[in-house]
């Protein structure tokens, strides 16, 4: 990477940037934190509302399908209107959606809330980098990393605030609760994030034209794609894996906690470990990785399930960090933010519809059939891995360049 200048270091050092990222950080913990506390809650509105496994994944479909689809509208939205007004109401509507699901009184009641609340944190990820890549300007680099683990910290906090506020109160008041502090953070962001401005969309027509590309970034999307569905098909099972081996519900939210700290390490270490060994070599260690600790799980007690949850969650996670930095070196010609989107999209919406495959799976052959079918997928990535290596080796000094 070649230095900065110095004007470019003063505009990443302006208070606005910084005020840009902390904002936009928060934001982030919020809406991940959002997204998975769902796995908490699936076993109480199983209880609560006689769901199948099936319909519980459709439940969290609902929720990750709407923030999916909604992505790229969203960018056109933001083309048209300051881009921290739709992050604001879209924070906004994502709290209000929990205030229906508190307020709920059947699964259809459920299912809308969860709608409405994916749709508002489908701003969050288009809106919030673009807006820190904007104020860091080429310096963007380690606040965007920042930016990305902040999400990772509201995955274990919120899971576990979940868990501690529902030793206390029922789930529909906890719900009340989750959402009055989303409204906190949508008030912050009008109040203090400073303006992002409308998006800007750099068109030319002969790069238009000449945006085939390397065929590569399909076989990368297509890893995107299952690598997510292992992940989200996991988290949907394990809370009942947990239960079966005699986990409380406190106990539940405290290992899903685990994951999702493990994940967060996994970003890291993945991250340095695909730059050095590669993104063959790294993507087969976190995915065969994968297979065995979630065969493990499925096999082991209770406690030492509960010790290599971490280390699951680094497998679990860690092969996203390698396919995110590796978008650019496949994405085709001057179409790298388009790019981007299309992994977004086919990513969450993997998450939206594979937990659904897995749970029919669930309701034929029961929980620890559909949690194998998850470690097979995973194990389904190697032959595809090793097609898309030879594109990864034509260029290999352009993977770090955008």
């Amino acid at each position: 990477m070649s230095e900065l200048t110095a004007g470019e270091q003063g505009s990443a050092t302006q208070p606005h940037a910084r005020r840009t990222l902390a904002i936009t950080g928060l934001n982030h913990a919020l809406h991940d934190g959002y997204t998975d506390l769902i796995y908490v809650l699936l076993p109480i509105w199983q209880s609560e509302f006689a769901l199948s496994y099936s319909l519980l994944a459709l439940m969290r479909a609902l929720y990750a399908g709407a923030m999916a689809g909604l992505q790229i509208p969203v960018g056109w939205l933001a083309g048209r209107i300051d881009g921290k007004t739709v992050l604001m109401l879209g924070t906004a509507l994502a709290a209000f959606g929990y205030v229906i699901a508190g307020l709920s009184g059947g699964v259809v009641g459920l299912g809308l809330a969860l709608a409405v609340s994916g749709a508002g944190s489908s701003t969050q990820h288009p809106i919030a980098s673009a807006a820190v890549a904007r104020a860091f300007g080429t310096a963007a680099r380690g606040p965007l990393g920042i930016y990305n683990f902040s999400g990772d910290l509201g995955k274990a906090a919120l899971p576990a605030l979940t868990s501690l506020l529902l030793i206390i109160m029922p789930w529909r008041h906890a719900l009340l609760v989750l959402a009055l502090v989303g409204l906190c953070v949508a008030i912050a962001i009008g109040a203090l994030m400073p303006p992002v401005g409308r998006a800007r969309t750099e068109e030319a027509s002969s790069s238009r034209r000449s945006a085939g590309g390397r065929g590569g970034f399909w076989l990368l999307f297509s890893i995107g794609v299952l690598d997510t569905a292992v992940r989200m098909g996991l988290l949907t099972f394990l809370p009942f894996l947990l239960h079966a081996k005699g986990a409380s519900l406190p106990t539940t939210g405290f290992a899903l906690a685990l994951v999702f700290v493990g994940g967060a390490a996994g970003k890291f270490v993945c991250g340095w470990l695909g730059a050095r060994a590669g993104v063959l070599r790294t993507v087969l260690l976190t995915e065969g990785g994968t297979a065995i600790g979630i065969l493990a799980v499925l096999a082991l007690p209770l406690g030492p399930a509960m010790v290599l949850l971490p280390l699951l969650g680094v497998m679990l996670n860690g092969t996203s960090s390698v396919l995110y930095g590796t978008v650019p070196e496949l994405a085709p010609a001057h179409r790298t933010e388009h790019a981007f989107a299309l992994f977004y999209t086919g990513t969450i919406g993997s998450g939206a519809l594979s937990p659904i495959l897995y749970g029919l799976v669930g309701d034929a052959f029961g929980a620890g059939a559909a949690t194998v079918a998850t470690a097979i997928t995973a194990l389904a990535i190697f032959p595809i891995a090793i097609v898309l290596a030879p594109s990864l080796a034509a260029e290999p000094k352009q993977a770090g360049s955008t």
